[in-house]
């Protein structure tokens, strides 16, 4: 890392750290996830809800193959920020490049096994018809361009860390704009099917992972490929690192599949509609928290790693402060105009619908009172290199709560899937506050880290 750089996280005011750095991250990954609203939008508008229904039911698979890059992306981040903290910059560019080569094996394979397994995936869910053609066609879409779009999720991290937070931010907005281009042309223009908005999102990624990788070829990036030295330690770390976030995704991922095949069972294409809705909302608060969490997880393992407790603390506190205001805002909007939203997504929806839909959206809303808590804990916890409690966070937030309480609520029937967001935040809320307060004196840098 260069002078400017080692300056930048080392030396910044943490006020003034935290608003350079997490306000850019946050408006990029806001604007990432743009593409995933308006696609949303678009499939549900111009291709009809049996479509947007469809992607609803795909997605989880789609999301699955994305966080194995993001287990090598994130993993190496964190090993790669702390060694930069430490001056070792031979073990950060190794990370990098291993890393790099790690992601485009595994987004190889998984292609492979996302276009052979598709059709099977969607019986195995009970979708049947219509329904489960267009969620094959969607699936094998990205199954293509696996290998390629992959990286997209790792190069926005390697970024950050060679200090290019606007040019990550620019990128992402770029990554939209982009992708919302081409969905317009070729769903509204060319009238194309549900196959050519998944083309759109991965042709509009493979661009940005081609614009944000190139000057790590050029060599003017302070992390440099390098002859790589495979071992089974350099690994080990990564994916001990990013295993918060994969089991995180994984599991929510999971979850989503139960719940789709339940929501099937239950209320039909309609609740699976509905449960779209929600996880479209979802993903515009969700990645604010994202983005301010995990833009300030370099400065948190830089300076972990140069035994900087104070400014951990303090860069910390500012993180989860910032995720709570994120979080009561978003709740407030949802429980205000939920018609409003859900009316964005849904064709000429029947009145029953938008009233149900409503009345999930409100319940949905409470979620966010107390998601911002553990979320926070779990980055902090992911940033410091403790993954074994950010995974059980992560696990817990995504899989455990959600399916023990689904138990739990099953009488409540469809009711009883929009309370399981709200409780299952809560519990997750309490939990990370036991373990940060339990584990205190583990959680500052100390020599022998």
């Amino acid at each position: 890392m260069t002078r400017d750089n080692d300056s930048f996280f080392a030396k910044t005011n943490p006020l003034k750290l935290f608003f350079i750095v997490a306000v850019p991250g946050a408006v990029g990954m806001l604007a990432a996830s743009l593409y995933g609203l308006f696609d949303g939008i678009f499939v549900g508008q111009f291709l009809g809800q049996t479509a947007f229904a469809a992607v609803n039911l795909a997605f989880p698979f789609v999301a699955i193959n994305f966080s194995l890059a993001d287990l090598i992306g994130v993993g190496s981040a964190v090993p790669i920020a702390i060694a930069l903290g430490r001056q070792d910059k031979r073990a950060a560019n190794n990370y990098f490049t291993c890393a790099c080569i790690a992601i485009v094996i595994l987004g190889a394979v998984m292609g492979i096994v996302m276009w052979f397994a598709a059709p099977a995936l969607m019986a195995m869910m009970g979708a049947e018809g219509q329904l489960a053609e267009y969620a094959v066609q969607y699936l094998r879409v990205y199954a293509a361009c696996s290998p390629l779009c992959t990286m997209v999720f790792a190069s926005d991290n390697y970024l950050r860390i060679c200090g290019k937070i606007k040019t990550s931010m620019v990128l992402n907005i770029a990554m939209s704009a982009i992708i919302l281009g081409l969905e317009l042309l070729f769903l509204l223009a060319f009238k194309w099917g549900i196959w050519a908005s998944a083309l759109a999102t991965c042709l509009g990624m493979i661009v940005i992972v081609i614009a944000s990788m190139a000057p790590f070829f050029t060599g003017r990036m302070d992390l440099r490929f390098c002859r790589p030295e495979w071992s089974f330690k350099v690994f080990g770390k990564m994916i001990a690192a990013g295993s918060p976030t994969f089991l995180s995704t994984v599991a929510a991922r999971l979850t989503s599949i139960v719940f789709n095949t339940v929501l099937l069972y239950l209320g039909g294409e309609d609740a699976v509609a509905i449960y779209g809705v929600i996880m479209y909302v979802n993903d515009i608060v969700q990645p604010l928290l994202y983005g301010v969490c995990d833009s300030l997880q370099p400065a948190i393992g830089y300076n972990f790693g140069a035994w900087e407790a104070k400014r951990v603390k303090k860069i910390t506190t500012y993180i989860f402060v910032a995720g709570a205001v994120i979080s009561l805002i978003g709740a407030a909007v949802i429980f205000a105009v939920p018609e409003g939203i859900a009316a964005l997504f849904l064709s000429d929806p029947a009145p029953e619908l938008m009233e149900m839909a409503g009345g999930a959206m409100r319940l949905f809303s409470v979620t966010f009172l107390t998601r911002w808590f553990g979320f926070a804990a779990q980055s902090f916890l992911t940033a410091i290199n403790k993954p074994v409690w950010a995974a059980l966070l992560s696990t817990a937030n995504a899989f455990i709560f959600p399916m023990a309480f689904l138990g739990i609520l099953w009488q409540l029937g469809l009711t009883g899937i929009w309370l399981n967001f709200g409780l299952t935040a809560a519990a997750v809320a309490f939990a990370a506050a036991v373990i940060l307060f339990a584990r205190r004196r583990d959680l500052s840098p100390k020599k022998e880290d």
